[in-house]
């Protein structure tokens, strides 16, 4: 089934939200602000993606640069600020089975539905 990290008050996650609702295809949406993701739940997702912690953060947030920017970071360090501060992460992402991607533009997320 495909997921879907969904912040409502994002409009790129609620255009992201609309492709994935025009494809007919079940889907399951995973509202991340509310419940916060889990760091096991964040490597797993970073994993599929195919990408580095640090290109999962929204680094222009206020919470990124008053506490994060600038400082040495290892992996683990990124990965618990996202689950700690899930305004951080980049939104939204869209997972189908083994394929996962950021729909930034939302346009992207049609290449795996």
């Amino acid at each position: 089934m495909i997921k879907i990290y969904h912040h409502p008050k994002c409009s790129k996650s609620r255009e992201g939200l609309a492709i994935v609702e025009a494809s007919g295809k079940p889907f399951q949406i995973i509202k991340y602000m509310d419940e916060q993701l889990p760091v096991p739940t964040l490597e797993r997702l970073i994993d599929t993606l195919g990408i580095k912690p640090m290109e999962l953060v929204r680094t222009d947030e206020t919470i990124w640069k008053e506490s994060y920017k600038g400082k040495k970071l290892t992996d683990n360090e990124i990965i618990k600020a996202l689950a700690t501060h899930p305004k951080l992460i980049q939104r939204p992402i869209v997972v189908n089975g083994k394929k996962a991607i950021i729909g930034r533009p939302p346009s992207n997320i049609k290449s795996i539905l």
